[in-house]
């Protein structure tokens, strides 16, 4: 397919997709856990009782099916400056809290010294030139940089950093015309999902006066002398960050003329909630138009031949019980991976002017593995498999005859192999939970694996080890978990521990490398990352064992992964932090209101926490088809049961609770997380801090400035441990 590079996720997933946060890569050095342990925190006492500013309730009772649910904080959902001011005072007394840990900005201070390290994206070549990404340490947005050939000196091409001061303007996607004269490219600001599109004279460097305006969910496909590109009409003053987004539209705009005269290639008038993500093959010979109703993963898909200027735009499949990604075409026909009767997926030859199941061509078949990525290079087919969430490449021919297996590094995850079909040399990339990202050069016709680009950290990897162990769920279902800590570790039940963990829309949680995360274990500390239910790392019937009204097996492997830890002497529950983002905040405040004895410390960051109105706002409609809607009876009895916001109890203790969100957070809207400190805060027992924490110019996560991951992390790392009662650098002379 077109190469576009989309930058405003992580992971591999489109906008539309899910509600995934994500994790900035970061890194530290090595003490004991009796080093880093104290009998109490620096400032606070092991009972803390705090100030909150008083957020008023109004009366407001909604009916549901008969039940009667309040709803007292609902004046939060409104961006204003009443709501502001409640920002702000709550936003004191966090900061107030957190200055008095005087370890804080030691934190801090090793944070932005193990941070400080190159790091480098994997090369892709454009019209025989290579490009790649690289921040040098503590850039707040990385620069895109350009050699003529692999041994020539780097140029700076595009510095994301100047389009604004504080870094808070993200690039979120790029895409090189055909003939690479021009660049279209997104920007987004203060971390929103909406983006702007601009287009450049690749040569010069000069802006042209196009500017796209509420683009969201897409990214620049070129055509000819313009692109393809999908957006909403313009929201409603006042509240444009929760308005719900509707009636998505996919135009043509060409180059040198104003937005209003793009042409309308696409829309559907009979159903508001759908997304339209259109793609153009390499050749430019289909526009391929993916279809999406939630977030589910299933879609629908539509193609236009655009060699036929009769061609209009037709279905391939038009329902929504399966997923269809083309890859690319083979002439007329279409490369496709699809879960259609293949949960952990398959490779199928579609002719589009016969779509119809019984004409599809199996190129490769299902296997015991799931198909994570498949990419056509050097006349090859290179398919990434997944195994036990780690990674396997497997090059096949046109025809589907395997060729030869690629041999990686070790036990990982790989990410790249991104080409053209003439290339016949491709780059990726590998990493693991103690290995940062080190860049390899594939040969394709020789098979052959060289090191391009190490990446160096300032700090001692080899210390630390990762096991995968099973654990058994309530029901009897095994999960695995990857734990990762100091080679030596002494079992005692007294490590501190960080849990984290997603569970939904299929998304995987594979070994990753975060230069935060290993400040956390040079401190003495355990990293645990459970595979749970409502991922995809066993394909689809995994992902649909933790959906709606399945959810509950989710936060039961939550749990279950806790109480392994804990049983298998890793930690106990007064040295637990359970931590998560979106959906993953969901799953915190879950097993926060489920299990509030099993943890010590909840972090819930941009959570989805209000189940019963989610899908009133943006695109969390998009959501229902993984979580239910209260407008259904049934599943309104079942989101009731789990909604964190919902079950809060008088008078129960619960941890210590930090939550995360941003102002500018437009996936899932900061009142979930306004209301539900605000329900925390009056209903929870005294003796442990419920704080929140809200960025400022930040949205759901993706290009969030270095200077702010690094103090988040700062502040997250000092509030866990002075509510374990650690001071990290207790017996340091710093």
């Amino acid at each position: 397919m077109k190469k576009t590079t989309v930058l405003l996720l992580a992971g591999g997933f489109t906008a539309v997709s899910a509600c995934k946060s994500t994790q900035t890569d970061t890194t530290a050095t090595g003490m004991t856990t009796e080093n880093t342990t104290t009998a109490a925190a620096s400032n606070a006492s092991a009972e803390t009782d705090l100030d909150y500013p008083e957020t008023k309730k109004i009366d407001h009772i909604d009916d549901y099916f008969g039940t009667p649910v309040a709803d007292p904080y609902r004046w939060l959902e409104t961006h204003n400056e009443e709501v502001d001011e409640w920002i702000e005072e709550q936003n004191e007394v966090t900061q107030e809290y957190l200055s008095n840990i005087d370890f804080r900005d030691k934190i801090k201070s090793r944070l932005t010294e193990i941070w400080n390290y190159p790091k480098y994206g994997a090369p892709f070549k454009e019209n025989g030139k290579y490009y790649f990404y690289k921040n040098d340490g503590l850039q707040n947005q990385s620069v895109l940089y350009v050699q003529e050939t692999l041994e020539a000196e780097p140029k700076v091409f595009f510095d994301p950093n100047k389009l604004s001061e504080d870094g808070t303007v993200a690039l979120t996607a790029f895409a090189f015309s055909e003939d690479g004269r021009y660049i279209a490219y997104g920007t987004s600001s203060g971390g929103s999902d909406w983006n702007t599109y601009h287009i450049m004279e690749a040569a010069t460097g000069k802006k042209l006066d196009d500017q796209l305006d509420w683009v969201k969910f897409s990214g620049p496909s070129w055509y000819k002398d313009g692109f393809f590109y999908s957006r909403y009409d313009a929201p409603t003053e006042g509240n444009k960050l929760a308005n719900k987004n509707e009636y998505h539209k996919v135009y043509y705009h060409k180059v040198g003329t104003p937005q209003s005269q793009d042409q309308l290639v696409y829309e559907d008038k009979q159903h508001a909630l759908r997304n339209f993500y259109g793609q153009t093959t390499d050749d430019e010979r289909f526009l391929i138009l993916n279809v999406s109703e939630g977030a589910s993963g299933a879609n629908a898909l539509y193609y236009k031949d655009l060699q036929d200027p009769k061609s209009t735009i037709k279905p391939i499949v038009e329902n929504f019980e399966s997923e269809y990604n083309v890859v690319d075409n083979m002439g007329d026909k279409l490369l496709v991976m699809t879960n259609k009767n293949a949960p952990r997926y398959r490779l199928v030859l579609i002719d589009p002017k016969k779509p119809q199941e019984q004409h599809w061509k199996t190129v490769v078949p299902e296997n015991e593995n799931v198909i994570t990525g498949v990419s056509t290079v050097g006349g090859r087919i290179i398919v990434t498999y997944m195994k036990d969430a780690t990674s396997q490449v497997v090059v096949f021919d046109n025809n589907g005859k395997k060729i030869n297996d690629v041999e990686l590094p070790g036990i990982g995850s790989v990410g790249g192999f991104n080409g053209e079909k003439e290339d016949t040399e491709v780059f990726f990339t590998f990493t693991s939970f103690t290995s940062p990202p080190t860049i390899y050069r594939y040969d394709v016709p020789a098979n052959k694996v060289s090191l391009f680009r190490k990446t160096e950290v300032n700090m001692n990897t080899d210390a630390y080890e990762t096991k995968q162990v099973f654990y058994t769920s309530k029901d009897g279902t095994k999960v695995p978990m990857f734990i990762v800590h100091k080679k030596g570790l002494e079992l005692n039940g007294q490590n501190p521990t960080y849990l984290y963990a997603y569970g939904g829309f299929n998304i995987s949680l594979t070994p990753s490398f975060s230069i935060a995360n290993m400040l956390w274990l040079e401190n003495g500390g355990v990293y645990a990352v459970p595979n749970l239910r409502g991922g995809g790392e066993y394909g689809d019937d995994w992902h649909k064992a933790g959906m709606t009204p399945n959810k509950q097996n989710v936060f039961d492997d939550f749990i279950g992964a806790a109480e392994y830890l804990i049983a298998q002497g890793y930690t106990s529950s007064e040295r637990l932090a359970v931590a998560g983002g979106s959906n993953g905040g969901l799953l915190v405040g879950a097993l926060m209101t489920q299990r509030p004895d099993l943890a010590k410390v909840a972090i819930p960051a941009v959570g989805v926490m209000d189940m019963l109105r989610f899908h009133k706002f943006t695109i969390g409609w998009a959501w229902v088809p993984e979580y239910g809607s209260s407008d259904d009876a049934a599943q309104f009895r079942n989101l009731y049961g789990f909604s964190p916001l919902h079950n809060i109890k008088e008078g129960v203790k619960y941890p210590a609770t930090l939550v995360k969100t941003a102002d500018h957070d437009d996936r899932v809207v900061p009142a979930h997380s306004f209301k539900f400190i605000s329900e925390l805060q009056d209903k929870g027992a005294p003796g442990n801090p419920y704080l929140i924490r809200v960025d400022v110019r930040a949205g759901h996560g993706a290009g969030k400035p270095t200077s702010l991951v690094i103090q988040e992390y700062a502040d997250t790392y000092a509030f866990i441990y002075e509510n374990m009662g650690i001071n990290p650098y207790q017996n340091q002379n710093q």
